[in-house]
């Protein structure tokens, strides 16, 4: 008998999917980076005395922000539990039952709960912050709460979106995250280095079921065209943050050159505008990070054979 030949078109059958050389250890490596940067997030904005003066006259200074913005992100932060956990229950419940994907939302649903019950544990066992001289409250609210809710949700709904609508999913998301996070800032409930930490707890949880959701996944459903395959894969997504980070840091360089070294000047707003920008720039390039690492993992469509 003569055996036919394989058409590439058909459809090849569901089976565990083999992630491109070297995905592991860069799933590792991201989340011991996530682990690394929450570590000295805490060490020089909690122990050490410039980096307490720093993230204390951010917040100090967001009362001159306050007022009417004030009005506006109170009521976010209100509506900010609400927000979160429909939009991730809405996304997850419908990718799961559309594309049957039960296993990868409780993984999600799993790392999110989990980051929201690290971020309450480390508020109690994390050291106090030590007298350097800084009129500060003591007690930690590291890392923040609210923060943490937002990008947790955010990022269960990026891990549950396919390959070609991540990184539409990663923008949003992360700004998201971000608008939450200066929410806080705005209203005095938490400092710049608390919501960075937020950002980074969360990945220390969400990379690595990330990684679980992929290595278990089908080959039908982590496949994609590359960037601007689809409209939601634009490189768009990718560019604009990067831009938007730049500006934020040039910003950031400014206000504190402005004032440097620190307490030497009188400033108004220079810290306040330099702990928004140090959120900007760690929120984005969070979500730049990450995109591109899944991108990474995702399997090339094969072209059919003309």
């Amino acid at each position: 008998m003569i055996s036919q030949p394989r058409d590439p078109r058909r459809k090849q059958p569901a089976g565990r999917m083999r992630l491109a050389r070297g995905t592991g250890f860069l799933f590792f490596m991201a989340t011991l980076a996530c682990m690394a940067g929450l570590a000295a997030t805490y060490y020089y904005f909690v122990r050490t005395t410039t980096g307490q003066f720093i993230d204390e006259s951010a917040l100090v200074e967001a009362v001159e922000i306050h007022g009417p913005a004030g009005k506006v992100t109170t009521r976010f932060l209100d509506w900010l539990p609400t927000i979160s956990l429909v939009m991730a229950a809405v996304v997850v419940l419908f990718v799961t039952v559309i594309h049957r994907r039960w296993r990868a939302a409780g993984i999600a649903l799993a790392a999110c709960v989990a980051a929201n019950i690290a971020t309450q544990v480390l508020k109690q066992l994390l050291p106090v912050r030590p007298d350097r001289g800084v009129e500060t409250l003591e007690l930690n609210s590291l890392p923040s709460g609210h923060t943490t809710l937002a990008a947790s949700a955010a990022a269960a709904v990026f891990l549950m979106a396919s390959p070609r609508w991540r990184p539409l999913a990663g923008f949003v998301g992360g700004s998201f995250a971000i608008a939450s996070g200066m929410s806080t800032l705005v209203n005095q409930w938490h400092r710049p280095a608390d919501v960075v930490a937020a950002f980074l707890l969360v990945g220390c949880f969400m990379i690595p079921a990330g990684w679980l959701i992929i290595r278990t996944g089908t080959h039908e459903w982590n496949v994609w065209d590359g960037f601007n395959g689809h409209w939601a894969s634009a490189r768009l997504w990718l560019g604009l943050p990067v831009a938007i980070g730049l500006a934020s840091a040039a910003v950031a360089v400014f206000s504190l050159v402005t004032i440097a070294p620190p307490g030497q000047e009188g400033s108004t707003t220079n810290y306040f505008w330099a702990g928004i920008s140090l959120i900007v720039i760690a929120g984005y390039l969070a979500t730049v990070a990450t995109t591109s690492l899944f991108a990474y993992a995702a399997r090339r469509r094969e072209a059919p054979a003309r």
